[in-house]
């Protein structure tokens, strides 16, 4: 990386980007790229799927060419985690650790024992076997960074976030690795469209909505909000006592329509709950609550006004973005450059030295930045971006009603990463049964642990052989 003091831009940057197979964050990497003027330099693009990795460098090197691209980049591929990584400045990771079949398993094999889930990647039944695939991958992630680019940061976009990001520094522990979600900046913008409907405003813009974040990822939490001195969470309570049964609709997100929004329904009776404005989407803050709550049926589900995300959705939508990376590779369309709302290149642009930014951030929570939160626990909440340099922001503690809710999930944590890497059948049974999903629905020890044996079968092909000992 080359800095140049006088223009305040960088050239030479190398940046290696790990899968991206499944396009939809490598076009949003690409397009942020392509629109940044004081950044060039190099995309080392590593997939298990070369020919997706092929396609990506193809269209990835046409929207760099474009005269309306101001960022200019080359993107290679790279056959090894060794070429790719060696003399990286940045390492992106976003991998799907199997595929939608697995993912079925994950989602929809629980429904047996009336276990619903609305995402299946993070937390629950789906977040637990997600893990088993996906944590061995991020050793071996992990020990390649440590062995051949032991100073470049990493980015990790894969869920489930906490432990990606966790075990990432289990393995190498002065790694420089944190998680980027951008499920704040959607309460952010539910804050900004209530305020301009609450105050008459107009054109408020997100990143002046400014929030404590604290708790961990898709289960974050404001404890204030303010916009220009107002305190909102006085504006936030007014439109909720008024339209509670409705929710909030954003214009041209609605929740029928869409597998991922919602009417943020959730939010508003957490908020009544708690006092506190629970600052993910309604589908994920839904599953880490007790399951006789909003994930009690898909009923339920409807009354409070999101959807569950079927796997078969899933499998249609990748469909299209393969046809979508057709037409680009084939160059029947272009990538449409515009503002994708994303703050992962302005995050790399700070840490560059090229200016300096407060966002919302997955790290350990090593300097106490939660108070209450074990210090190994990697959590979510502000981080000043500078040159070199990640400062977690103290956020403060945990009220001891939200601290309850989290701390099954921490406890379900250690027991997923432990049997991961073991492995382990019974703490996987163990952290099923402590999962407040799962718990709410009383089942049997019996009939978890027949679940968690087929859910393994049926995932098995991403699982180490030692796992065949119990399946």
């Amino acid at each position: 990386m080359n800095y140049d003091e006088k223009q305040n831009a960088v050239s030479d940057l190398q940046i290696a980007y790990i899968g991206g197979g499944s396009r939809g964050w490598a076009w949003t990497f690409m397009t942020d790229l392509a629109m940044e003027k004081n950044m060039s330099g190099t995309i080392r693009l590593y997939d298990i799927d070369m020919e997706a990795a092929g396609h990506n460098e193809r269209i990835g090197n046409d929207l760099s060419t474009r005269e309306d691209a101001s960022g200019k980049w080359n993107y290679e591929t790279y056959s090894s985690l060794e070429s790719a990584l060696t003399g990286a400045d940045f390492v992106v990771i976003s991998i799907l650790p199997g595929t939608f079949d697995e993912m079925a398993v994950d989602v929809h094999t629980p429904e047996r024992l009336g276990i619903w889930q609305s995402v299946g990647d993070t937390a629950g039944p789906g977040g637990i076997m997600r893990s088993l695939r996906t944590l061995p991958m991020f050793v071996e992630i992990g020990e390649a960074i440590k062995k051949y680019s032991p100073d470049a940061w990493v980015i990790n976009y894969t869920n489930p976030m906490t432990l990606c990001v966790k075990v990432l520094y289990c393995v190498f522990p002065e790694i420089k690795a944190f998680g980027c979600c951008h499920e704040v900046f959607g309460t952010q913008r539910v804050l900004k469209g209530i305020t301009e409907q609450m105050l008459g405003l107009k054109d408020i813009e997100r990143s002046d909505i400014h929030v404590n974040v604290l708790g961990i990822n898709h289960f974050t939490w404001f404890d204030y909000a303010s916009y220009r001195g107002i305190d909102l969470f006085p504006v936030y309570r007014d439109y909720i006592d008024s339209h509670f049964e409705e929710g909030f609709q954003e214009k041209d997100r609605s929740w029928m329509n869409s597998a991922f929004h919602c009417a943020h329904r959730v939010k508003f009776d957490l908020f009544k709950k708690y006092g506190m404005i629970a600052a993910a989407g309604d589908r994920h803050l839904a599953e880490f609550m007790p399951g006789d709550l909003y994930l009690k049926d898909p009923e339920t589900v409807k009354s409070w006004k999101f959807g569950l995300t079927t796997v078969d959705w899933r499998k249609n939508d990748l469909k299209e973005r393969l046809e979508k990376s057709r037409k680009l590779f084939e160059r029947e369309e272009q990538v449409e450059l515009k503002p994708t709302g994303e703050e992962g290149i302005l995050l790399i642009k700070a840490l560059c030295g090229l200016g300096r930014m407060v966002s919302n951030v997955n790290i350990p929570n090593t300097d106490g930045q939660i108070s209450n939160l074990p210090v190994d626990e990697v959590v979510e909440t502000n981080a000043i971006f500078d040159r070199n340099s990640i400062r977690p922001i103290m956020a403060g503690s945990l009220p001891q009603p939200v601290l309850d809710l989290i701390m099954p999930h921490v406890r379900v944590h250690d027991k997923t990463m432990r049997a991961a890497l073991s492995p382990d059948l019974e703490l996987v049974v163990e952290a099923f049964l402590e999962d407040p999903n799962v718990k709410a629905k009383k089942p049997s020890e019996k009939d978890v642990r027949l679940l968690v044996i087929d859910m393994l079968k049926g995932t098995k092909a991403y699982l180490s052989k030692e796992w065949e000992h119990w399946i």
